[in-house]
């Protein structure tokens, strides 16, 4: 039997090798399952513990953990790896945002918060993407798809589940989000506003 600090060295190799990131179930799967889901999460924890002073954080996301590079060194990063983030339209943003915070919505449902037409590329944009994807249908004459969001959605926000996103109000003030329509008209406070910085 491996000893704790031996545990964590497996267990640190595996997530710096991983592509993706690891669930407790698959790291489970190194130990022949002998190991407890619990015992893993507390050494995990020692694992970011020991981490929290280097360039790298481990960090648990909603498909598992994995290690990623801490935002205050990702200047430095871009430097030798200048890749530009994709841009995407406000209409995306639009539609995305209120897929994540009324989910699961129909196109319809978009299509009435928003005020206009969802133009099928947009809704491909964020299925490619991964963001997005149909969970079911609507018990309604027609049957229109259910969308909600993906684990990929949540991995690459870096959250563990929907109840992190943040408010809608801070995602304003952060994001330097404008109505889009006049005072007289403007939507209901809780209704997702719309972006003009794309998304990490």
């Amino acid at each position: 039997m491996l000893s704790p600090s031996e545990i964590k060295i497996v267990l640190e190799t595996a997530l710096l090798a991983a592509q993706e990131p690891l669930p407790i179930q698959e790291m489970r799967r190194m130990f022949d399952e002998e190991i407890d889901g619990e015992v893993l999460r507390r050494l995990l924890e020692e694992l970011r513990e020991d981490w929290k002073d280097r360039g790298v954080e481990l960090v648990v996301t909603a498909s598992g953990w994995r290690f990623q590079t801490r935002t205050a060194f990702q200047t430095y990063l871009e430097r030798i790896h200048p890749e530009k983030p994709p841009r995407y339209s406000r209409a995306v943003l639009e539609t995305l945002a209120i897929i994540a915070y009324r989910q699961p919505v129909t196109r319809g449902d978009i299509e009435d918060i928003r005020g206009v037409t969802v133009s099928a590329e947009v809704i491909k944009r964020l299925e490619e993407r991964g963001w997005i994807d149909v969970i079911g249908h609507k018990e309604v004459p027609g049957r229109p798809a259910l969308f909600a969001t993906t684990k990929t959605f949540l991995d690459d926000l870096g959250l563990r589940s929907l109840q992190e996103l943040p408010p809608l109000e801070e995602i304003a003030k952060t994001l330097d989000l404008t109505p889009t329509q006049t005072p007289a008209t403007q939507s209901a406070p809780d209704e997702p506003a719309t972006a003009q910085a794309s998304p990490a």
